[in-house]
C-alpha cells in the first residue's frame, strides 16, 4: 500500500474530496500517532493514569461533590434512607450530571484521571439505582446485589459506548462477576471461605466460573490488543485493563489449587505454570501475568526452603525482575525470533528483528 503524503491530502482538498480540516485533522492524527511510536520505542506498554497534577486536583474535586452529593441525597449502595422511589431518580440524576462532566472531561479536555473518576461515580450511581429497583420489588440481600450488578453492568457498557473510557471495562467485568457469583448463591451455593472462590479443590462451581470468566476476559483483550498491535490508541489501553482483570482469576485459580498441595509434584507443577505464564506475558507484552504469579514463586520459597535460604531465593527472584524489566525488549525480541509463526503472531506488538538485536 503507497504511503499517502501532504501533497496527496492537498490534491484530495482541491478536488472536493475532503475538506481542509478533515486533512488538518488527519494530519495531526497521524503526527500524533508517529510520536507514540517515537517516545515508547518498543520499550514499555503504555499506561497512564494522570497527565499532570491539574488532574489530580479535578478529581479531588470531583469526589468531593459526589460524597456530598450521596450525603445531600442520603444514597449509599450499603444503606439508602431517602426510599427507593427517590433513590432511583437520585441516581438518574447522578448518571446525567456524570455524562455531562465526562462530555467536558473526557470528550473536550480528554483528561485521564478525571475520566476514570467519572466512570467509577458513573458505576456507583448505576448500582445505586439497582439496589433502589430491587429495593422496590422486596429482594432479599443477594438478590439485590445481583440485580445491583446486571443494571451496572448494562449501564457501564451503554457509558462505554458513548466515551470509550478504557478502565469502563474493568468496571463491567467486575459487574460480570458479581452477577455471575449472584446468580450462583441464589440457587443455594454460597462459599464457605473467600479461597474457595479460586481453589479448584473446593466444593461448589465458583472456582470454575472464575477461571472461566477469565479466560473469557483473556479472550476479549487479546482482541482489543490485536485490533492495535502498537498501541496507540483507546482498544489497547481497554486491553490492559482486562488482563489486569483477567490475569488474577487465571492465575490465582491454577496457583492457589496447587499451591495449597504439599506433594512435591504439585510445587514442581506450580514452578512450571508460573514459568508458562511469564513466557505467555513476554510473548503478548504484557506483564500482568507475570505479576500476578511473582507472589506464588515468593510463598513457595518461604515454605520449601527454610531460614535464610528463602530470603536468598526471594533475592534471585528480585534480581530476575529488575533483569527482565530492565531487558524485556531484547529478551522478547529473542523469544519471538525463535518461536515459529504461529496464528496472530504478526497481529501482536512489534519485536525487533535478529539483526537489530545483533
Amino acid at each position: 500500500m503507497t504511503d499517502i503524503t501532504r501533497d496527496d491530502l492537498r490534491a484530495a482538498v482541491g478536488a472536493g474530496a475532503m475538506t481542509e480540516a478533515q486533512a488538518a485533522s488527519l494530519i495531526a492524527l497521524a503526527e500524533e500517532r508517529e510520536g507514540v511510536r517515537a517516545r515508547r520505542s518498543g520499550l514499555d506498554e503504555p499506561f497512564e493514569l494522570f497527565k499532570g497534577f491539574n488532574e489530580v486536583f479535578i478529581v479531588v474535586g470531583l469526589s468531593i461533590l459526589f460524597a456530598g452529593w450521596m450525603g445531600a441525597t442520603g444514597l449509599s449502595v450499603f444503606t439508602a434512607t431517602s426510599g427507593y422511589i427517590l433513590g432511583m431518580l437520585f441516581s438518574l440524576v447522578a448518571m446525567g450530571v456524570v455524562i455531562l462532566l465526562a462530555r467536558y472531561f473526557t470528550i473536550t479536555r480528554r483528561m485521564v484521571a478525571p475520566s476514570i473518576a467519572l466512570a467509577v461515580m458513573f458505576g456507583l450511581s448505576a448500582l445505586q439505582f439497582g439496589l433502589s429497583f430491587a429495593a422496590m420489588m422486596d429482594q432479599l440481600f443477594l438478590a439485590s446485589w445481583t440485580v445491583a450488578a446486571g443494571f451496572s453492568g448494562v449501564l457501564l457498557c451503554l457509558y462505554y459506548l458513548l466515551f470509550r473510557v478504557p478502565f469502563t471495562v474493568a468496571l463491567i467485568a467486575a459487574s460480570v462477576v458479581v452477577l455471575t457469583f449472584g446468580l450462583v448463591t441464589m440457587g443455594g451455593t454460597v462459599p464457605e471461605e473467600v479461597q474457595d472462590i479460586f481453589l479448584l479443590s473446593a466444593d461448589g462451581p465458583f472456582a470454575i466460573i472464575t477461571i472461566v470468566l477469565g479466560f473469557i476476559g483473556l479472550a476479549i483483550a487479546m482482541a482489543f490488543d490485536m485490533s492495535d498491535p502498537h498501541r496507540v490508541t483507546r482498544r489497547a489501553a481497554s486491553g490492559f485493563w482486562l488482563h489486569v482483570m483477567a490475569a488474577p482469576a487465571i492465575v490465582n485459580t491454577v496457583a492457589l489449587t496447587l499451591f495449597q498441595n504439599p506433594d512435591a509434584g504439585a510445587q514442581l507443577a506450580l514452578v512450571a505454570f508460573i514459568a508458562v505464564m511469564a513466557l505467555f506475558a513476554i510473548i503478548i507484552d504484557r506483564r500482568s501475568f507475570l505479576v500476578s504469579g511473582v507472589g506464588y514463586v515468593v510463598a513457595l520459597s518461604i515454605s520449601v526452603v527454610e531460614g535464610e535460604g528463602a530470603f536468598f531465593g526471594i533475592l534471585l527472584l528480585g534480581a530476575g525482575m529488575v533483569l527482565l524489566g530492565a531487558q524485556w525488549e531484547r529478551m522478547r525480541s529473542a523469544i519471538m525470533c525463535v518461536l515459529p509463526p504461529f496464528p496472530g503472531k504478526n497481529r501482536l506488538p512489534p519485536w525487533a528483528t535478529k539483526e537489530a538485536l545483533a
